[in-house]
């Protein structure tokens, strides 16, 4: 049976045409030539031996260099995975080894084994398992009070107990206390009630060092955990190794996890987006990363039930920041207009067509606060999508503005009476603009932070930076001009409409205010890197990069960013004269030098950086709640203080470039000074060089 299969097979395999337009005959005689039979191989089976063949080919390739053929597809390349090697098949069995496994779950243990199997328990690897369970059961049809049950009666049974050794039962109780307490945390997670949250996991807290101290007696029971279990799953990915963690590093990051879970119902008591928005922007950038568990957890807490933070409808969340950036006290938010039953009154038509809006933009406004609560490489790479998103919402914005006018009467600014130019305040579309941008400045920081950039590239990305940060600053003032305006011709206001308007401009000092920090912070260092790039001191790549270009490049840092109307991406062109020195001075004889060039751009990199570190010294010195960090003041106070450390550290590697061009003589850099690799910055989003002399003899 086995050998008219093969012959079958066989027979399938020459009738095959590997090329539609190849010569048969011709075809058929190379391979007679090249053929050769392996030893105990099947009579009737033919192998060709092209591994020669395919090591010089393979070796006239450059590193990164790919060679495609449109014949060889997935399926081939699926295909062409090895049966009978433990790390692609699943199904494969040593000599000895059974299929199933054979540890039999309850057979009798000794009290220290026990111990040691909870533990191994304790050391496991936090996995995204809940999106698809392969097939398998993860015991959803017990309920957690059951569960609870069975945990009350273990440590009953166990405090009852006289065992000789205190030690082992102390052990057993420590474990049991923490499973019950973990357990009581995570099947009431979602709950709104923020100090019983915080009570549940500082309670596991105080229980995990008991843990630990009793980790003595434990005794490890290898045969507890298989890798066999991965035959029993539906999935078609190879199987993984077994992940073995230590206990030590189990028990460090069970610790970080509820550390991170006490701190993150902090979020309650937020009583606005913007103070929302921060609170998970600050949580998020802390190093480590909170697990995968409280990301979930924090966006669920954020948006859940069709309620934000559990209380706000979506409406009230998005007119609370509509009211504090660009409509404070305005008609459009008025919550009466909801009550106007005829439709010819323009407030029915206001709450109609602002009730549409909201439907618009609800997801992409709640997406931006899951995004930013994603790991950091996925929040980058999520909102290079979500960008796109917020291009449409400000279009339609747009068009409901002009829409509105005519139900709220709103007169055009005047620039000028020479000018005759009418500017319109545009608030919804405003809104929508000022969160483009601030995704599009979070694009680019979180560049730095991952390291996307090449060294070459950061004078030409931190100078993008500044770029988007004048665009807020623009965008910012033309918010406050409008926003005063309504202030001064209405002076009937009541105390709850003064206050938003106070509300409204402090906000829209404070964005102002770090908008123009960073700003000068971008100049500093894109100056700084331009000067370095241009005296060659900064580091080569480690693989010249053959089919790459600097105009491919730039396309390709800023491809996020091509298809928003605006702003306007910068060409190649104007990117390269803006880090470029040539031209930028000349000495005193009227010759221009690469020197002078050098020293005029770093004394604007000089001035740049301090007008930087003196505004994010005003920024460290607002209070937590003008600042909309009420809830994390110490984290937002110590990155503050970090930026302000990077900010030093800068303006020192600039006095030092000066310094040496001061002494050069005509001696080249290169020889005088070194870019050290980065190590660890002061701020992921400030990437500041390590130049350091070079000592002499």
């Amino acid at each position: 049976m086995e050998e008219d299969t093969a012959n079958n097979l066989a027979d399938d395999i020459t009738e095959l045409q590997l090329e539609p337009d190849h010569n048969s005959n011709d075809f058929a005689q190379t391979q007679q030539n090249t053929r050769r039979s392996e030893p105990g191989s099947h009579p009737n089976q033919d192998v060709q031996d092209i591994s020669s063949n395919f090591r010089a080919a393979a070796s006239a390739l450059n590193t990164g260099q790919l060679v495609k053929d449109p014949y060889f597809t997935l399926f081939e390349a699926v295909g062409a995975l090895e049966i009978m090697d433990p790390k692609m098949d699943s199904g494969f069995l040593a000599e000895g080894d059974t299929l199933e496994d054979d540890y039999d779950v309850l057979q009798p243990m000794l009290p220290d084994e026990l111990i040691g199997l909870m533990d191994q328990l304790l050391c496991h690897e936090e996995e995204d398992f809940v999106s698809n369970l392969y097939n398998r059961s993860l015991l959803s049809r017990f309920d957690t009070i059951q569960i609870q049950g069975v945990l009350s009666d273990a440590l009953e049974s166990v405090e009852r107990l006289s065992l000789g050794n205190t030690q082992v039962r102390d052990a057993i109780l420590a474990r049991l206390r923490f499973r019950r307490q973990i357990l009581e945390a995570l099947a009431s997670d979602l709950a709104t009630d923020k100090t019983t949250q915080i009570q549940h996991w500082t309670h596991c807290l105080e229980l995990l060092p008991q843990v630990r101290e009793t980790r003595k007696p434990a005794k490890a029971v290898p045969k507890a955990s298989s890798v066999k279990i991965q035959r029993t799953l539906a999935s078609s990915v190879p199987p993984r190794p077994m992940v073995e963690v230590a206990f030590e590093d189990a028990h460090e990051f069970l610790r970080h996890l509820c550390q991170a879970a006490a701190e993150v119902y902090q979020i309650l008591d937020c009583n606005g987006s913007s103070s929302v928005l921060n609170f998970t922007s600050i949580f998020q950038s802390r190093k480590p990363q909170p697990p995968v568990y409280i990301r979930c957890l924090l966006q669920s807490l954020i948006f859940h039930d069709m309620k934000v933070l559990g209380t706000f409808t979506i409406t009230k969340f998005i007119f609370d920041d509509l009211e504090e950036l660009v409509l404070p006290a305005d008609i459009l938010l008025d919550p009466a207009n909801a009550n106007v039953e005829p439709p010819h009154d323009p407030r029915f038509q206001v709450a109609r067509e602002m009730r549409d809006f909201v439907l618009r933009v609800g997801d992409p406004f709640l997406d931006m606060f899951r995004v930013i609560a994603m790991n950091r490489s996925r929040m980058r790479r999520m909102l290079c999508h979500l960008v796109l998103d917020w291009e449409t919402v400000q279009l339609q914005a747009e068009n409901l503005d002009e829409e509105l006018r005519k139900y709220t009467a709103e007169k055009p600014l005047t620039e000028g009476e020479t000018a005759g130019t009418e500017l319109w305040s545009f608030p919804l579309s405003s809104w929508a603009y000022y969160y483009k941008l601030r995704q599009m400045e979070w694009i680019i920081q979180l560049g730095f932070e991952l390291e996307v950039y090449h060294n070459d590239e950061l004078s030409g990305m931190y100078w993008y930076l500044s770029h988007v940060a004048a665009a807020i600053i623009q965008h910012m003032e033309r918010i406050q001009t409008f926003v005063a305006r309504r202030l001064r011709q209405s002076k009937k206001y009541n105390v709850s409409q003064k206050q938003s308007f106070k509300d409204c401009i402090s906000f829209l000092d404070v964005v102002l205010l770090e908008a123009s920090a960073t700003q000068w912070f971008a100049i500093g260092l894109s100056k700084l890197y331009t000067v370095l790039s241009h005296l060659s001191l900064l580091t080569n790549r480690a693989q010249p990069l053959p089919y790459s270009t600097p105009e491919l490049r730039h396309n390709l840092r800023l491809r996020p960013f091509m298809q928003l109307s605006i702003p306007e991406v910068p060409s190649y062109t104007e990117l390269s004269a803006a880090t470029s020195i040539d031209g930028a001075a000349t000495s005193e004889d009227g010759a221009s030098s690469t020197e002078t060039q050098a020293m005029s751009v770093l004394d604007v990199a000089e001035k740049a950086i301090k007008v930087a570190r003196k505004e994010w010294e005003a920024i460290g010195k607002l209070d937590a709640k003008t600042a909309r960090y009420t809830n994390c003041e110490a984290w937002w106070r110590a990155s503050i203080k970090d930026i302000n450390r990077a900010c030093i550290v800068c303006g020192i590697a600039i006095a030092t470039v000066k310094k040496a061009l001061q002494h050069a003589d005509g001696r080249p850099l290169t020889k005088m000074l070194k870019v050290e690799d980065q190590g660890k910055n002061y701020h992921d989003f400030w990437v500041i060089p390590q130049v350091v002399q070079i000592k002499s003899g």
